[in-house]
């Protein structure tokens, strides 16, 4: 090889990109919404001390592998590398496909199966999987089974998927993504006796994909003009809607005559025994109740609440339909555009949007919680922009403007196809 070729070879090496460093984080709170992040930026992270001093159960827990999984299934040259003990993982994300064939789809449909292990509710995989779904290379359609699917609420802070359904989706009409989404709940389940498992079924179809979001600019928070809801059981008599129904009614009819609640009957799933004798004998499971109830203003903002029946029951109806109205009225209460179970949402969809400034009114309750805190500096880690804060114009004590900066990411899939 001449020394004109040696130099144009060395010069090819010099204009290749080095390996990103990994972003380092520890333990495993926002393991859920680190993973989204680092996916719909394209930078790889390391986590270390994830539950080091348990005992029993030290490394990561089932619901964090199962997400694991549905990141691998919806990107496509992901790396993932977890420790012998499971205390430090390593991701590096690829392209977001979706349910694009050869990418873990069969017949363009991903089907996956959380095990019974998983203690946390569907929705904990249905937020980040909906934040990823705008800048997929194809639309999302993925079908959640198996024995640890739960649909309502849990004890964990996980939403129900109702209220994924009515107070999450619509909000993303207001970044420009609006056709052909759809979540449907194909068999409902509650946690099992156990506070484990549910045996339930939902589909997501997220046809909606876009280049880059449009810049939010939301505040107005308005006044509530509708309220809306689904109470459900599962496994137990029809009675025990109309007793939540009508307690909750009876504290939310004097604020707005237009309330209607939804009632939705079903069987409790089944599930195979462990009994060795009756190899094909079944088991009930995901018995229970709950109530998910969302309030519309008249500038189109949402405000959610859920409550659910404990696993070991002894809650009366009655209660729990007081608790979601009252939970209603204290999550409107605190003000701001955006309730706090959206607020992760929003924000992200903000920072991934055009590189334009978009202003977002806040309660402060809601601000100030650990989560939304920490949401702030881990996007900062990821190079995102920081927030500015002001004071609204309305003079209004409990709430203020949050400024975010998009990155202008966007949709690299989209872009290169």
């Amino acid at each position: 090889m001449e020394i004109s070729d040696l130099s144009r070879f060395k010069g090819l090496l010099d204009m290749t990109d080095p390996p990103q460093i990994p972003i380092r984080f520890t333990t495993q709170q926002a393991f859920a919404s680190r993973l989204t992040i680092a996916t719909l930026t394209g930078r790889p992270i390391r986590i270390s001390q994830i539950r080091p001093s348990s005992s029993t159960n030290p490394g990561l827990a089932p619901h964090e592998v199962s997400l694991l999984r549905l990141l691998e299934a919806v990107t496509n040259g992901s790396t993932i590398t977890i420790s012998y003990t499971g205390t430090v993982l390593e991701y590096g994300p690829g392209l977001i496909t979706g349910s694009a064939s050869g990418s873990g789809a069969g017949g363009g449909i991903i089907r996956h199966e959380v095990a019974a292990g998983c203690a946390r509710g569907i929705s904990y995989f249905l937020i980040p999987l909906c934040m990823l779904a705008p800048f997929s290379k194809a639309p999302m359609n993925v079908i959640f089974t198996g024995p640890g699917v739960v649909t309502s609420a849990t004890p964990a802070g996980d939403i129900s998927a109702d209220s994924v359904r009515t107070a999450i989706l619509p909000l993303y009409a207001k970044f420009g993504i609006s056709n052909n989404i759809e979540l449907r709940i194909l068999r409902r389940s509650n946690l099992g006796s156990r506070g484990r498992g549910g045996a339930g079924e939902v589909h997501l179809i997220f046809g909606h994909q876009v280049r880059l979001p449009k810049t939010l600019h939301l505040l107005n928070s308005g006044r509530v003009k509708r309220i809306r809801g689904v109470a459900y059981c599962t496994g137990v008599p029809a009675s025990n809607n109309a007793r939540m129904i009508e307690a909750a009614r009876g504290i939310l009819n004097p604020m707005t005559a237009d309330t209607y609640v939804f009632s939705d009957v079903s069987s409790a799933p089944y599930l195979l025994g462990k009994d060795k004798a009756a190899p094909a004998s079944k088991v009930k499971t995901g018995i229970g109740f709950g109530l998910s109830l969302v309030a519309e203003s008249s500038t189109g903002c949402l405000y959610s609440a859920d409550v659910v029946s404990p696993p070991t029951g002894g809650v009366p109806p009655e209660d729990l339909g007081q608790q979601c109205a009252y939970q209603l009225l204290d999550s409107i209460g605190q003000g701001g555009a955006v309730s706090f179970v959206a607020a992760p949402t929003v924000l992200t969809l903000m920072a991934m949007s055009s590189e334009d400034v978009g202003r977002l009114q806040l309660g402060k309750e809601v601000l100030s919680t650990e989560q939304i805190i920490g949401l702030g500096r881990d996007m900062k880690a990821f190079g995102l922009s920081g927030w500015g804060f002001r004071e609204p114009s309305t003079q209004q004590a409990n709430e203020i403007v949050v400024s975010v900066v998009g990155k202008g990411v966007g949709n690299v899939g989209r872009k290169i196809s």
